[in-house]
């Protein structure tokens, strides 16, 4: 597997990362060996970034990395950490703490659940709109300095504050949602990001399962956050985003790929600086995404799926009202 620089100033890293979230939380019951059995299997076809949150399942994902990472070696992977959401023992969610003193908190509890003695890239999950980014980067840098994380990176925020954190300390990259259907980075957020030399770790590159093409109606359940808040997954907005994917699967068909690997070779096309996350459960799930480094996407290729889903052409936000609210990326 290709092994890209993250930005100017990153690691290098696989060609296209797993996105641990949905092994822990948010997505319904996950079945733990087979967790465990998907990173192994990522881990040997090349994959080397492992993505998590100290938020997603409340320390669980960090700990199942823990465990599955075993004995092998530290630095054959890169372990990237989210923090600052605050949660209740409901698994409500109460907001973001992204001052010094919690940075400092949130990486010891991090580097005890995952068993290692330092982070490869820490990052705020959100911007924390009572704390100026330059204090929770600058924190993050004093981490960097005690050698406790080796990068910093950022997450959902706008090109200003990209540019406002630059200012302390370099930034790896900008986690943040990339998709066919959700490109609201291209207008101002990733001219900045290529400006700064910061690289891009796209998230949602299969809008959190909706365009894999095995999304559907029967699906709903009252256990997983996007029947219950993502507005793309309700109603007449799935219906319309359902009827794109299967405009998606007739070029898909014409090429002899899945949905799946039209839609993660899309997200690796748009440049060379932009490593896509994918959050597979399952090893099945997995093999299908790791065939997406095969698909070769030509200009006409890319002009035929601009034409079937346009910019904006997904109905419903990405996130409900409340969460929408707490992302510096999408202030304009």
């Amino acid at each position: 597997m290709e092994r890209p620089q993250l930005g100017r100033t990153g690691p290098r890293t696989s060609r296209i990362g797993l996105g641990c979230m949905g092994m822990s939380d948010l997505y319904g019951p996950a079945d733990r060996l087979e967790s465990i059995a998907t990173i192994h299997a990522a881990l040997d076809a090349g994959i080397t970034l492992l993505d998590s949150g100290d938020f997603y399942g409340m320390g669980h994902n960090e700990m199942l990395i823990r465990e599955a990472l075993g004995s092998r070696p530290r630095e054959s992977v890169q372990i990237s950490v989210k923090f600052g959401a605050l949660r209740g023992p409901d698994g409500s969610w109460s907001g973001y703490d992204c001052r010094p003193q919690a940075v400092r908190n949130f990486v010891a509890y991090s580097l005890k659940r995952l068993g290692t003695d330092y982070i490869d890239i820490y990052r705020p999950a959100r911007l924390d709109p009572a704390v100026p980014i330059e204090d929770t980067v600058g924190a993050i840098a004093d981490l960097v300095k005690a050698g406790y994380v080796r990068h910093i990176g950022l997450s959902e925020v706008g090109a200003d504050t990209l540019r406002r954190a630059s200012s302390v300390h370099p930034i790896s990259d900008l986690q943040i949602e990339y998709s066919m259907i959700s490109r609201g980075i291209e207008k101002a957020i990733l001219p900045a990001a290529r400006e700064l030399g910061i690289g891009i770790t796209a998230y949602g590159v299969l809008s959190r399962g909706l365009i894999s093409g095995h999304w559907s109606k029967d699906r709903q359940s009252d256990k997983d956050f996007r029947s219950l808040a993502s507005p793309r997954f309700q109603g007449e907005n799935l219906d319309a985003n359902l009827a794109l994917v299967e405009r998606l699967r007739a070029l898909a068909q014409e090429k002899g790929v899945s949905v799946a690997q039209l839609a993660i070779a899309w997200v690796a096309a748009q440049g060379g600086d932009i490593v896509p996350l994918v959050g597979a459960r399952r090893r099945d799930r997995l093999q299908e995404a790791l065939g997406a480094a095969d698909v070769q996407l030509k200009p006409e290729d890319l002009a035929r799926l601009d034409a079937i889903v346009p910019p904006n052409a997904a109905a419903g936000e990405r996130y409900n009202a409340a969460q929408m609210a707490h992302l510096d990326s999408e202030m304009g």
